[in-house]
């Protein structure tokens, strides 16, 4: 099949992405040579439909639960950008399309180019590493994550503790021109106020008492790539001004320093707080909020892609038990899928590493899953709150006059009391008394009781 654009395919051919050129009707007109390498090395797709090339669908992409780009080119008559799950040589991955519509002298869009550039940051089948998964929420996830990755924006990552932050931070890393660059992550939380600036700028030597040297802060380790701030919205009132300033301008000086020093990172950050509820509290200042949500992106929590849990759950058991290959029944997954995970992903995790753990073969079954989800369920004689001490009446109180009672006969007298009044088990009269359970039997042996 000849093409109407024997030029721009020869353009084509020698570009280093992964471009094709089809008609209105779907028909792939052209495929240049890194598109044959990285999606159909060993077959031709020359006159084949594009999206039964790349999704195995039967319809085109909108009729199937896509965003079909070449759909929505024909309305708009401009260039479209979608991300899309397709198939390739080594199953299904995540691809960014470009796609832009050529028009005929009759000035309607005829021809279409589309881009492709393989997103390696996540995947949409089982892997040992990166993001997976492949719901809706999740893909609308990943589609604002492949627009914001190749800016210099700051991003905010908003989202439930447990949702994978920091995998979503390092994947807009990973996504951007500083990819080579160092990925430097700030535990926001775990700094306390009087390390914070010191961390965060570095301090001179001399600066305060131990410093000995001078050390560069975090902020210059980051500088030509990105700054995470893990847990922003922890940082202490009286630093967030400081860290303003190296948002706006680039510029930072160390502790106990005069010089004022210049850093060139993209900064990213993270919270599971409502910084807007903080902003109004005044916990959080209002100009910091809106110079780090230049480009909000929100998690789903794990409960929202419920459907994305099998999936999930055979990447992490490769990560939480990579000398095994263990698999999960049909059963466990549906027990899995059935229940709430308000630790989303990282509580996930804790409970397949439990689940290999009371394993003894290769296959997980919803036997093991029910034990390693019970190992959080709190006992019910924990879970139920203490009785309250019933009054012991005033004549039954031991006598405290001075010279009146040895110190062992007033314990014994108040023991003796006690265990007269108190209705509930033995453990939960020696959380009353605020001894252990042990030392309670010991001292009631004492006493003759052995009941």
């Amino acid at each position: 099949m000849s093409s109407p654009f024997p030029e721009l395919v020869s353009f084509l051919e020698v570009l280093p992405e992964p471009y094709i050129l089809f008609d209105r009707h779907y028909r792939i007109l052209a495929a240049n040579a890194a598109y044959r390498r990285q999606f159909s090395p060993q077959s031709s797709v020359i006159g084949r439909i594009c999206y039964q090339v790349s999704h195995h669908f039967d319809s085109p992409c909108d009729q199937s639960g896509e965003s079909c780009p070449l759909a929505r080119a024909r309305e708009s008559g401009q260039r479209e950008r979608v991300l899309h799950l397709h198939h390739t040589p080594h199953g299904e991955s995540y691809v960014n399309i470009e796609l832009v519509p050529l028009q005929d002298a009759q000035g309607e869009a005829a021809f279409f180019v589309e881009k492709m550039e393989p997103l390696s940051v996540a995947q949409g089948r089982s892997t040992s590493e990166g993001l997976v998964g492949r719901s809706p929420s999740f893909q609308q996830m990943l589609g604002l994550v492949a627009r914001a990755g190749p800016s210099n924006a700051s991003v905010l990552l908003l989202g439930e503790s447990g949702t994978g932050k920091e995998l979503v931070a390092r994947a807009v890393h990973e996504a951007s021109r500083r990819a080579l660059a160092p990925l430097v992550v700030v535990d926001c939380a775990s700094l306390p106020e009087t390390l914070f600036e010191s961390e965060l700028f570095g301090h001179e030597r001399g600066a305060f008492t131990g410093a000995n040297a001078a050390k560069p802060g975090l902020a210059e380790s980051a500088s030509g790539g990105t700054l995470f701030l893990d847990e922003v919205g922890d940082i202490p009132l009286s630093m967030q001004v400081k860290l303003l300033r190296l948002l706006e301008s680039g510029t930072y000086r160390r502790v106990g320093g005069t010089e004022l020093r210049r850093t060139d990172v993209r900064v990213i950050a993270a919270t599971h707080r409502n910084l807007k509820a903080m902003v109004v509290d005044g916990t959080f200042r209002e100009d910091l909020y809106y110079r780090l949500s230049t480009f909000p992106i929100r998690l789903p929590a794990l409960r929202e892609r419920t459907e994305d849990i099998p999936l999930l759950a055979e990447s992490l058991l490769k990560r939480v038990a990579p000398q095994r290959r263990l698999e999960l029944t049909d059963q466990a997954a549906r027990c899995l899928q059935a229940y709430d995970f308000p630790g989303n992903v990282r509580e996930l995790r804790n409970v397949l590493e439990r689940a290999s753990l009371l394993c003894d073969g290769q296959v997980i079954g919803a036997q093991e899953i029910e034990r390693a989800l019970g190992f959080d369920a709190m006992p019910a004689q924990l879970a139920r709150p203490l009785p309250a001490p019933a009054a012991v009446p005033e004549s039954q109180l031991p006598d405290f006059s001075e010279g009146k009672r040895t110190l062992q006969a007033l314990e014994k007298e108040a023991l003796l009391a006690a265990l007269e009044n108190h209705q509930g088990s033995r453990a939960e009269l020696a959380a009353m008394l605020g001894i252990s359970e042990r030392s309670l039997y010991r001292k009631l042996r004492a006493l003759g009781h052995t009941a």
